[in-house]
């Protein structure tokens, strides 16, 4: 890893032109950032993981260096692709259920209940 680097100077840098809206709420665009940003960083915690599992059931014991070189055979990439998918679909479950919720032609449960309570 470069030390000329300032990764903490970089990560803190404003992107160039505006940030894009999609929930028309300042603060509920700065916690969907900031969600994002932690899944992202388990994420690579999950591939780090994974790497040190792989690495020690190969060698039985594992250096940093081992971490750091280590580049996944095919297999291995594969598995930690669907990983990945799994993990991102469980992340967006909720939103994926709104919008399906809202390409369905279902009547609401709370609008159901009532008529059968009233009937």
């Amino acid at each position: 890893m470069s030390d000329s680097i300032d990764w903490i100077a970089r990560a803190g840098a404003r992107a160039k032109g505006k940030r894009p809206e999609l929930l028309g709420d300042p603060s509920a665009e700065r916690m969907l950032s900031i969600l994002l940003a932690v899944a992202g960083e388990v994420s690579v915690l999950k591939q780090r993981l994974d790497t040190v599992e792989r690495l020690l059931d190969a060698k039985g014991t594992i250096s940093r260096a081992d971490i750091e070189a280590f580049e996944p055979d095919r297999d291995a990439a594969y598995e930690r692709a669907v990983m990945s998918k799994e993990y991102v679909a469980r992340i967006m479950r909720g939103v994926q259920q709104n919008q399906e919720a809202m390409q369905a032609d279902e009547r609401p449960v709370a609008d159901i209940s009532i008529e059968l309570r009233d009937n």
